[in-house]
């Protein structure tokens, strides 16, 4: 009888540790589990967040230089200007020259301030009627807008464009800068040895001063008005013996 109430306690006992260690197996996954959401939510055993990586690429993205930016930085601009008669006739060559990016009608090198047509076509101020050159010298050099300059009018008369008669239509060339001085005087010595003239250049070769625009009505008139009785005699056969097409 002893024997089987010890036989049952030992049974008793054997059951209870079975259970402990079950619990004990199912409570380790628990915390192998905390472990594992902590790394489902991105942590890492140094803290460090698996996404950081990601978000320093987008940020070393987002600093890539904008090549249109860098583009439009690094756009030049240069002026010339340059009297050669009417500047009506010169406008309409210069204005059609790929690199040119805007033509301006005006008066320099005189004496008057703000002069008006009036004024200087009565040869009152000592302005030449000049158009100002405002053109992007990666696209076209000054050298060969000289070369234009040289080829759209005659050099060799003075105070004389055909016939335009007075001191504003001199061939005259407004350097603004050194460099501008310096390649004009080459190009005109250039010019008054290639032969191409019976006669020697009196284009002057002065220091541009202050640009005065015409009035509005200048800007841009063969353009405006190619139905012009000058437009048709003068301005359209010039382009067409320059080869440049009339658009």
């Amino acid at each position: 009888m002893r024997l089987a109430l010890l036989l049952s306690l030992l049974c008793s006992l054997c059951s209870c540790s079975g259970t402990d260690a079950e619990r004990s197996s199912t409570s380790a996954p628990k915390t192998a589990s905390g472990e594992g959401r902590g790394g489902s939510t991105g942590n890492t055993g140094n803290g460090a967040h698996p996404m950081s990586n990601n978000a320093k690429q987008s940020t070393d993205t987002s600093s890539t230089p904008d090549p249109a930016a860098a583009s439009r930085a690094t756009t030049r601009e240069e002026l010339a200007t340059f009297g050669a008669g009417c500047f009506w006739c010169v406008e309409a060559v210069l204005e059609r020259q790929n690199g040119v990016i805007d033509v301006s009608s005006g008066y320099m090198g005189g004496e008057v301030v703000n002069p008006s047509y009036k004024q200087v076509c009565n040869g009152d101020t000592g302005h030449a009627e000049v158009v100002q050159v405002r053109f992007d010298p990666r696209l076209v050099s000054y050298d060969t807008l000289l070369e234009w300059f040289w080829r759209l009018h005659d050099p060799t008369t003075m105070n004389r464009q055909g016939a335009d008669v007075g001191t504003q239509y001199r061939s005259a060339i407004f350097y603004h800068s050194e460099e501008q001085k310096q390649r004009a005087m080459l190009s005109k010595k250039a010019e008054d040895e290639s032969g191409r003239h019976v006669s020697r250049i009196v284009t002057e070769i002065t220091p541009a001063s202050t640009f005065y625009p015409a009035e509005e009505y200048h800007q841009d008139y063969f353009r405006l008005n190619p139905r012009a009785g000058y437009c048709r005699a003068v301005i359209a056969p010039k382009l067409e013996k320059l080869g440049i097409e009339d658009k």
